[in-house]
């Protein structure tokens, strides 16, 4: 009998398959920042025809200041080693046209300017609007079409062998790297303030970084109250491979790109 559950969404059937209860190490952290004047920056830069956005900005933002400052981030468990990944990759979720949450893989994010990254980005999303989504994310419609209990031992055998013994299954697009260096998640634009994300089994990735929503609120600037955009940031770290001081000096470079947006307008030397 066929199911006619609308709850029931290839997403759902897989995420039921590859989570289970929190048992793991994992470091949660969040901070507010003023982003006034970067809002100003961003405005400005829209006027003029490059069409940037906050997830635009801290995309390239993360991959500098790991490049710059914490390499730490970069990195991946394999065989119960830790490992350095060759370059900064991102994966970056987006909403579907279906409703439901993609994603986009973007390479060396970390070579990208800001104007570049809005380019690279769109021609990205315009791919999975056509239906054409990464090699990874296509996976949950074909492990969601497999029966349950099979459904869980197909996808353990899979993260086994890509995940844990970092294998590459050429015929299904997959490979220990499919989600690059970390991902990045612009939970404001659907309307909710902050959230501490799950650490996505299958994806080697050091931690996970989440945008939050922006909010007036009355801050010390000079000793004086005003208001001010204060964004709030969130991330969840993968206590494996790094430390809570890896994810303050992920905070504290990100800050200093804020108050210097223009640094990100030219390519890494």
């Amino acid at each position: 009998m066929k199911e006619n559950n609308p709850l029931n969404t290839s997403w759902r059937k897989t995420a039921s398959t590859i989570y289970k209860k929190p048992v793991d190490s994992k470091i949660f952290g969040s901070v507010e920042i003023d982003i006034t004047d970067l809002e100003k920056y961003i405005s400005e830069k829209r006027k003029s025809g490059v069409k940037i956005t906050l997830t635009h900005f801290f995309l390239v933002a993360t991959a500098r200041a790991i490049k710059e400052h914490v390499p730490e981030l970069n990195t991946y468990v394999k065989r119960g080693n830790i490992y350095s990944y060759e370059q900064i990759d991102a994966t970056v979720s987006v909403l579907l046209q279906s409703g439901e949450m993609g994603s986009v893989k973007m390479q060396n994010v970390d070579k990208l300017t800001l104007t570049a990254s809005a380019i690279k980005l769109r021609e990205e999303i315009q791919k999975t609007h056509k239906g054409d989504e990464n090699a990874t994310m296509q996976m949950k419609e074909k492990l969601s079409a497999i029966p349950w209990p099979l459904r869980g031992w197909v996808y353990q055998s899979i993260k086994y062998i890509t995940t844990t013994l970092g294998i590459s299954i050429p015929p299904l697009g997959l490979s220990a790297n499919n989600f690059g260096s970390f991902i990045l998640s612009n939970i404001g634009s659907i309307g909710l303030d902050i959230g501490y994300p799950a650490l996505l089994p299958s994806a080697n990735i050091a931690f996970v970084l989440i945008l939050g929503g922006v909010t007036k609120k009355p801050w010390v600037v000079n000793d004086e109250i005003v208001p001010r955009s204060i964004l709030m940031l969130g991330a969840a770290l993968d206590h494996r491979v790094i430390d809570a001081s890896h994810g303050g000096k992920l905070f504290k470079q990100l800050k200093r790109f804020v108050n210097n947006p223009e640094l990100l307008e030219s390519p890494l030397s």
